[in-house]
């Protein structure tokens, strides 16, 4: 695009207040409607919640012809420019940046970072019209270098300058990274990748890192188009910020915003992949998958993002959760993990739905529409009321997987690329999916999809492993799992959520109690009752000992209260216990509070030709 064209809609940043982190945003606007309106959105596409980015705007004024003009406000986030249609109207105005996640805006000494919907007004009436966005540095700044997947128009070294857009859209879609980061770049499947980190301590390797996102880059390209087709993205950048303590991660088109923790990031002359560093793999290879699936290939709902209010759609557990699904198992494919820390990665994705009492009460398709009100909104009650169209659709991907592989006549991939050619990376809606799921197993499988995901009955897992050489368990729950509880433990036990059906709930125990004390009866009338303090969970077998029910004595509002606890079901009398493998056929019936399964290979060749990505063909074990 020629750095003269002139762009109807153009917007100046500058970091010029980074102490008391403000953006100084300029806005020209060429050719205005009269009572030209603007507005910022209420939300960010793939983050599922109004977050209200207006309350971050201050300072906000327009000037027409060097006169000032009128403004009137007419809702939250929504602007009446008293301008004329006959001359450009300049509005500026200040956002306060101090959101250091992925979907908002961040700005202090050492790094500035914005999402467009964060700090671009939106112009009503000419969203379709080509946006130019300036860049200029500051005194506080001007060492600082940009990273960012916008197409530099006219730029210098360091990315300062100009940048185009070929609509609102486009602009917002591509997130803004300044500072002095480590930068590192390479090509895969011929499309240009850059990497971008900032926070980094100095034990980062780097060209690990590289190394390692290129295989997974590699993977998915060859994943999408194994057709030979070209990639949608001429060029992609990761933009990784580097705390002590963080995940997370949104995806855009042609780029992605990530958060991990400084120890998850591979250190020079360490050669393993520990658990943290896997799960930053994961979170790489999740995003770079949005870059199809979801980007692209997205609900029929989101045909057209309505920046002004929720984007309904029960189609989450699709769009996240079968990309959840793909990100660890492309990392197998790739040569990452091994077999056993993707069945480790999947065994934890399991257990963590079985112990959700709020499977049973709420599908995968109503968790997608909720999202808006509950899986961003949790609080004490969530795990037993909802669940997660993340962790439960991906086990879903994994139940349809499975049970395509067992008809022998193809897999989920074959499904994804089908909805991927059929639809040419457009939108989709439920029927579309069930229809390609139809057409290459049976009408009787699609059936069974659209069960799985408005249902509430426990997934087949136990049934479709062992058909892929899996042996699925129950194993012996912990004890917050037996007591129905999820605490954090600190010196005191504090209560973070009591989950349905468990002797917790059953003695009177709620979030936000502080678990103090227990009262031990004696063995007979003589003994006097035992006091004890608790510090941790672990000291409740260590001083309740055989007893049956305790007295457990809370803090609630300053007010201790002494509620009665039975222990016959957590603390079972020594030769009473029930074996580990009791329940092994029938591990989905177990209760929602102590759910707990445990995976084991028993077929080598088949796990091997399943997470190797080879071709449907049935097995026997």
């Amino acid at each position: 695009m020629s750095s003269s064209l002139p762009y109807r809609v153009r917007y100046v940043v500058q970091a010029s207040a980074v102490d008391a982190h403000l953006f100084d945003v300029t806005l020209h606007i060429e050719r205005p409607a009269a009572g030209q309106l603007v507005s910022l959105p209420v939300w960010i596409p793939g983050s599922y919640l109004v977050r209200e980015f207006s309350k971050n705007l201050q300072g906000l004024g327009a000037t027409q012809g060097g006169l000032p003009v009128a403004i009137e406000q007419l809702s939250k986030n929504q602007w009446k420019i008293g301008c004329s249609a006959d001359a450009t109207v300049t509005i500026s105005y200040q956002v306060c940046a101090y959101d250091t996640s992925v979907r908002t805006a961040w700005l202090d000494r050492r790094r500035g970072f914005f999402n467009g919907t964060s700090l671009c007004l939106r112009v009503h009436g000419q969203e379709d019209a080509p946006h130019g966005l300036e860049l200029l540095p500051s005194p506080a700044t001007q060492a600082w270098s940009i990273a960012t997947g916008l197409s530099a128009v006219a730029t210098d070294t360091q990315g300062w300058g100009r940048y185009a857009a070929a609509d609102y859209d486009e602009l917002v879609d591509c997130p803004v990274e300044m500072g002095t980061f480590w930068r590192g770049d390479f090509t895969a499947a011929g499309i240009p990748h850059e990497f971008v980190v900032a926070g980094a301590a100095p034990s980062l390797d780097g060209e690990r890192l590289l190394a390692d996102a290129r295989r997974i880059c590699e993977a998915e390209i060859a994943f999408w188009h194994a057709d030979g087709s070209r990639p949608p993205m001429q060029r992609y950048v990761f933009m990784l910020n580097v705390v002590d303590d963080g995940y997370g991660g949104l995806e855009h088109r042609n780029s992605t915003a990530l958060i991990c923790g400084r120890r998850d990031l591979p250190r020079l002359g360490d050669k393993k992949t520990g658990d943290g560093y896997a799960t930053l793999l994961g979170l790489i290879s999740h995003e770079y998958f949005h870059t199809w699936n979801v980007k692209r290939l997205r609900p029929f709902d989101f045909v057209r993002y309505d920046y002004e209010q929720e984007n309904y759609t029960e189609l989450l557990w699709f769009f996240e959760g079968f990309t959840s699904y793909y990100d660890d198992l492309i990392l197998r494919r790739a040569g990452l993990i091994d077999n056993a820390q993707y069945l480790k990665l999947i065994t934890r994705t399991i257990n963590q739905v079985l112990q959700t009492p709020g499977r049973k009460v709420q599908s995968v398709a109503q968790a997608s529409f909720d999202a808006w009100v509950k899986y961003y909104r949790q609080d004490e009650n969530t795990a037993n009321h909802t669940v997660s169209y993340y962790t439960k659709g991906s086990l879903v991907a994994l139940c349809l997987d499975l049970a395509l592989r067992a008809q022998g006549r193809a897999t989920l991939d074959d499904v994804m690329r089908g909805l991927w050619q059929r639809n040419h990376g457009g939108a989709i809606t439920e029927a579309d999916i069930l229809a390609v799921v139809g057409e290459l197993a049976t009408p009787a499988l699609a059936g069974q999809l659209s069960l799985w995901v408005h249902g509430t009955d426990d997934l087949p897992l136990v049934e479709l492993l062992a058909g892929r050489g899996i042996k699925a368990q129950a194993e012996p729950a912990q004890l917050a799992q037996k007591l129905g509880l999820r605490v954090q433990e600190n010196h005191s036990i504090q209560i973070k959520t009591v989950l349905r059906g468990g002797p917790a709930e059953q003695a009177g125990m709620m979030a936000g109690d502080e678990w103090l004390a227990i009262e031990v009866p004696g063995k007979t009338p003589a003994e006097t009752v035992q006091r004890w303090r608790l510090a941790r969970l672990d000291d409740l077998p260590l001083y309740a000992g055989s007893a049956s029910q305790v007295t457990a004595w809370v803090a609630r509002d300053r007010r201790l209260l002494a509620l009665e606890l039975p222990l016959d079901q957590v603390l079972p009398l020594p030769g009473t216990a029930k074996p580990a493998s009791e329940d092994a056929n029938n591990a989905n019936a177990l209760p929602a509070a102590v759910s707990n399964l445990g995976l084991e290979i028993t077929d080598k060749q088949a796990v091997e030709h399943w997470l190797g990505g080879s071709a449907a063909t049935t097995t026997t074990n």
